[in-house]
């Protein structure tokens, strides 16, 4: 019954996708349980390059039933649009299983969502404005419509009108839009009832019976734990949990299920979007991992702001997520420095910490105590164990290895499917 959970463990875009795809021709299953098309992975095969955005990276992977969990919300014209390109490019997309109760991401959401941050100016969080904040209040609101809903056209006109009949109001009287019909919301959404059809399943029990039957099932977190809506830099979050908790609710199996969970841990820093983060740079170092990191968001088409390792966060998400193991990305980008600097310690009023504080005013505070580390100038992207990379770099992962709490398993020296070192097999 091997079920692992594989997740970002600092604000996002850590390489989850490259992680997901090297175990991808080993599970059997690979589960998105959270978020939306506001999460991005790259995955690179040979010459080729994918950016996926709502479909698991699991899809890649001949052998692998891709599955999109209950705690997703879905954009259906994102995600044909996906499968359409996918499609183009030759890949198979015919084993796609979608949950019947996942959310749908309505014409409504986003325009609630695009307005909403428009309105709030300097207080914005920085959404993707791609509606997923929205549907996931409709959910907890319980006027929220689920894939199995388009199945009903009565059910769904109801639930249609009972979303609408506060957001007309909050439209027109507030933000001076105009309201949006029922009728026409409903039309669109069961345009994509047939073409959905093929794809709905009731996931909960597929995946339980699968696990019963020693199948490997991986569950794909979206974005990363410092984005945690419980658990993350609030309000500067996502609306959902990809911790290793969302996993069980968000693809409906039970906590005695999950065997190893493992965090992806970016050998530097980013983020993208408004919040606090202590490490960050606004120099030429912050410059140059940009650059050389390639450090531009897949879904959002921004750029990531970018810093040193800090290892109170990486600390931090071992504890909240119970980390078994760490994927430490992108080592390759850190070649060419003398020195490397690592946050391993906070000063906030003066004193130092060295846990994450609970205190949103003293995180915005926090100024990193940095730990210089020798760098290393030779090429690492050809390396294929750990004994085959410079002193210095080994040691610089040793040293992240034991300031972060979990051992580092793998390894990505650069960006392709085969530029991945692995130290201890993750099944």
């Amino acid at each position: 019954m091997p079920a692992l959970v594989l997740l970002g463990a600092q604000w996002g875009d850590e390489g989850k996708g490259k992680a997901t795809d090297l175990l991808g021709g080993s599970v059997d299953y690979v589960v998105r349980y959270q978020g939306g098309n506001n999460a991005g992975h790259t995955v690179v095969v040979g010459d080729q390059k994918y950016a996926l955005h709502l479909l698991p990276s699991g899809i890649l992977s001949p052998g692998c039933t891709p599955v999109i969990g209950n705690g997703v919300v879905v954009d259906p014209s994102v995600l044909f649009s996906e499968l359409s390109g996918l499609n183009e490019r030759g890949v198979d997309t015919s084993k796609l299983l979608i949950s019947g109760n996942a959310h749908i991401i309505t014409p409504y959401n986003v325009t609630v969502d695009k307005v909403t941050e428009r309105f709030l100016g300097k207080r914005k969080i920085g959404t993707t404005g791609r509606g997923i904040g929205p549907t996931y209040a409709d959910k907890i609101n319980r006027v929220g419509i689920r894939v199995q809903d388009l199945y009903d056209e009565s059910i769904l006109t109801q639930k249609v009108e009972a979303a609408l009949d506060v957001k007309n109001q909050m439209l027109t009287k507030l933000y001076n839009r105009r309201a949006i019909a029922t009728g026409q919301v409903v039309e669109e959404l069961l345009g994509y009832a047939d073409k959905l059809a093929p794809y709905v399943a009731d996931t909960v029990l597929v995946l339980n019976q699968a696990l019963d039957d020693d199948k490997v099932v991986l569950f794909e977190g979206g974005q990363g734990t410092l984005l945690d809506i419980d658990h993350g830099t609030y309000p500067f979050v996502t609306s959902s949990n990809p911790t290793a908790g969302g996993a069980c609710t968000g693809a409906g199996v039970g906590p005695t299920k999950i065997s190893r969970v493992i965090g992806i841990l970016k050998a530097y820093t980013t983020r993208v979007g408004a919040g606090p983060f202590p490490t960050e740079l606004f120099d030429e170092d912050g410059e140059a991992l940009r650059r050389i990191g390639g450090e531009r968001g897949v879904t959002t088409g921004r750029d990531r702001r970018c810093g040193w390792f800090d290892a109170v966060i990486a600390r931090y998400a071992t504890r909240v997520n119970g980390l078994t193991d760490f994927f430490l990305t992108k080592l390759d980008v850190l070649t060419g420095w003398e020195q490397i600097p690592v946050c391993v310690a906070y000063e906030i009023d003066g004193k130092r910490v060295e846990e994450l504080p609970y205190s949103q005013s003293d995180f915005h505070h926090a100024k990193p105590v940095y730990e210089m580390l020798p760098g290393w100038s030779e090429d690492i992207s050809k390396a294929k164990s750990f004994a085959e990379l410079p002193k210095n770099a080994q040691a610089y992962v040793k040293a992240l290895e034991e300031m972060s709490g979990a051992p580092i398993s793998a390894i990505g020296v650069g960006p392709g499917r085969d530029e991945t070192i692995e130290i201890n097999s993750f099944l």
